[in-house]
């Protein structure tokens, strides 16, 4: 088992615990985990693993602010793809929401 880090090792033991130190990841990295019971079968045995909230688009202030039932465990692999698919969805939602450029021949 993984020693807590240097901060907040009471809320990292909090979140740790519930999820039997093992990442919490069940799709949000773009896997279906159907290997392992669809949830990522890294565990703190053989990973660093991390706590954050669900939407990894949190600004640092707002994540810091989550309660600890609502933080999840996840492994670097998970946390890095997951981060990425939440951005290109960001990125994707905006592009489609934004007003559509002038045409150059509007009549």
């Amino acid at each position: 088992m993984s020693r807590p880090p240097l901060g907040a090792s009471a809320l990292w033991r909090a979140v740790m615990e519930p999820a039997g130190y093992r990442c919490q990841c069940s799709g949000a990295c773009g896997s279906q985990h159907a290997k392992t019971e669809r949830r990522c079968h890294r565990t703190a045995a053989s990973h660093r693993l991390l706590v954050a909230p669900a939407d990894l688009l949190l600004s640092p202030a707002a994540a810091a602010a989550v309660p600890a039932e609502q933080l999840l465990v996840w492994c670097p692999d998970c946390h890095r793809k997951a981060l990425g698919r939440q951005r290109a969805s960001a990125r994707e939602r905006l592009r489609l929401e934004a007003e559509p450029p002038a045409a150059l021949f509007d009549l």
